[in-house]
């Protein structure tokens, strides 16, 4: 009687460490998460190209399969935020980079601001970067 007393409790003790593991799974903090311009400045003009990464700061990982929902492209960093021209999402960057298509209708300082859903994730990865075009 004793030993199906101490398999029972030792089952039970199984199974609350496997269920306790289930609910630790660590997720990464919303926080962890930033886009990066792969380059700092472009030529100023039609149908320019413009490449960002999104990584998790915490692994240094790049972020694929990311959900962009808001993108706005203006001359805020020049005192001119009703500046703004179209930009579009282009398709076929590699895992975590993503890549847009914009026309830069004069040099100066131009910010990108991008809004983000990471798959998993509760939040939104939101992000202004400053790129400068030039002659």
């Amino acid at each position: 009687m004793k030993k199906l007393h101490i398999t029972r409790a030792i089952q039970a003790a199984l199974i609350a460490i496997v269920m306790s593991g289930f609910a630790t799974v660590a997720r990464a903090d919303i926080k962890d998460y930033e886009f990066q311009l792969v380059d700092q400045t472009v030529k100023a003009g039609p149908d320019k190209t413009i490449t960002v990464r999104l990584i998790n700061k915490a692994t240094g990982k790049p972020v694929p399969d990311a959900v962009i929902f808001a993108t706005r492209l203006d001359m805020a960093p020049d005192g001119m935020q009703e500046m703004a021209t179209k930009i579009t999402l282009m398709p076929g960057a590699e895992g975590g980079s993503y890549r847009f298509k914009a026309t830069f209708g004069m040099a100066g300082r131009w910010q990108l601001s991008l809004g983000a859903k990471v798959q998993g994730e509760a939040g939104t990865v939101e992000s202004k970067l400053v790129i400068t075009a030039q002659k």
